[in-house]
């Protein structure tokens, strides 16, 4: 055994112990960094196969940004861990269901999925050693053959993007912001005004009022 090959069985047993214990761990911010932890030996992996592009995306969309984002809401939300756990074994069954469904799939796609090669497709794919990265060959591929599909899809994320920003602004009632054009189109007498309000009581002297008290002294 190589070292290369060593370092696949490495990456592979943490990443499997690490997928494991996101399961498992009973504190939601530990299940996050364990998935962090997965998602990091994943790109070692890639990076072992030579394909540098999925290794560093996967760095850096998953672990730069989604990661992080779901480590802040998770810490962010009071979560209680007792009302998540009820009902565990009311969906089990429907959970192991789900879970054959997605394992025979992945077994169908693993065993099957490569003989639906066209041989024509593959016999004018590349043999040896690439000139250019796999990076560069990506990027040659779906900006000149599929530059259309790229957009399309650009569009419809930037657009539920959009969708996504709208539905969740909402205007704050406390917000004490004034408006320029009203400010500047103000007036004096629309900030103060004199209202001439009548006594109810008359005042009383001021000698009256003492006199009175010593009386009562």
């Amino acid at each position: 055994m190589d070292v290369k090959t060593g370092f696949f069985f490495l990456f592979a047993a943490v990443l499997l112990i690490a997928a494991l214990r996101v399961v498992t761990a009973r504190n939601p911010v530990h299940a996050v960094l364990f998935l962090m932890l997965a998602f990091s030996q994943a790109s070692a992996i890639w990076l072992l196969l030579e394909a540098e592009f999925l290794a560093v995306a996967l760095v850096l969309v998953y672990l730069g940004a989604v990661m992080v984002l779901f480590l802040f809401v998770v810490m962010m939300l009071d979560i209680r861990i007792d009302q998540l756990r009820q009902g565990f074994w009311k969906h089990l069954p429907l959970a192991l269901l789900l879970g054959g469904i997605v394992v025979v799939e992945m077994a169908a796609v693993l065993l099957t999925g490569f003989d639906m090669v066209d041989p024509q497709v593959a016999a004018q794919l590349p043999t040896g050693v690439a000139e250019e990265s796999n990076a560069k060959a990506l990027g040659i591929l779906l900006y000149t053959r599929y530059v259309w599909p790229i957009q399309i899809a650009a569009a419809i994320l930037l657009v539920a993007m959009i969708a996504a920003i709208a539905l969740t602004l909402r205007a704050r009632k406390d917000s004490k912001a004034i408006d320029p054009s009203i400010q500047v189109r103000v007036r004096a007498a629309d900030r103060l005004q004199l209202v001439k309000v009548e006594t109810t009581r008359p005042a009383e002297p001021v000698a009256e009022s003492a006199a009175t008290e010593e009386k009562k002294a």
